[in-house]
């Protein structure tokens, strides 16, 4: 059965109540925004970058790597999202409730959709900019595209370059690093081959 849209506006506690598990909707201002059913393309990406980002990060002890759906509240926005993948720090494991990261991450991930690309590089971008996720990246298949912004000083989004050899390293997660022409590769690089050049497999040189 579907889940009838509610009518006018609800607290983030009465969306929680609404929403379960199988609905994809997120909660902007009070409102209900469902999200659309996801590419082939775009679920292929969002899993290899939970799995590499996950593997790094559970063996280094660095924090926790979540995928859609799970809703990050940003209470000074409001709103309620969910980012194709986001890393949470250890530091900041207090933020994670039973269905939702109370705060910002301290990285999110958005896989660029054609009905979504105005969406992720408007009102996310200033959603995340303001509630203070400190780190952004945007990636389009499409476009062929990734763009990595971090928060600087003043809380404004910077945008970050891969280095000559086409890396981009992470300011948040201490040593990842991510060839930016692997996300363009068609098949997508196996993960072990991936992990082999990031160290993590005995033997293997970064």
């Amino acid at each position: 059965m579907t889940v009838p849209l509610p009518v006018g506006k609800l607290s983030f506690e009465e969306f929680l109540a609404w929403c379960d598990e199988d609905t994809w909707a997120e909660w902007v201002d009070g409102r209900v925004v469902m999200v659309s059913p996801a590419s082939r393309r775009h679920q292929d990406l969002a899993d290899f970058l939970t799995s590499i980002l996950r593997i790094y990060v559970e063996s280094r002890g660095l924090g926790s790597v979540l995928s859609a759906p799970f809703l990050m509240r940003l209470p000074n926005i409001p709103s309620g999202r969910e980012p194709d993948v986001l890393f949470v720090a250890t530091a900041r494991n207090d933020r994670l409730k039973e269905t939702y990261l109370d705060g910002p991450a301290d990285l999110v991930v958005e896989i660029v959709s054609p009905e979504s690309r105005l969406r992720d590089r408007g009102e996310k971008f200033a959603e995340y900019e303001l509630g203070g996720v400190p780190e952004y990246w945007i990636v389009d298949p499409e476009l062929r595209r990734a763009d990595f912004y971090r928060l600087d000083s003043q809380g404004r989004y910077r945008l970050a370059e891969p280095d000559a050899g086409g890396r981009y390293a992470s300011a948040v997660i201490p040593g990842l690093w991510l060839q930016v022409e692997w996300l363009w590769q068609e098949p997508l690089p196996p993960v072990l081959t991936v992990l082999r050049e990031l160290g993590l497999i005995p033997g293997a040189a970064r």
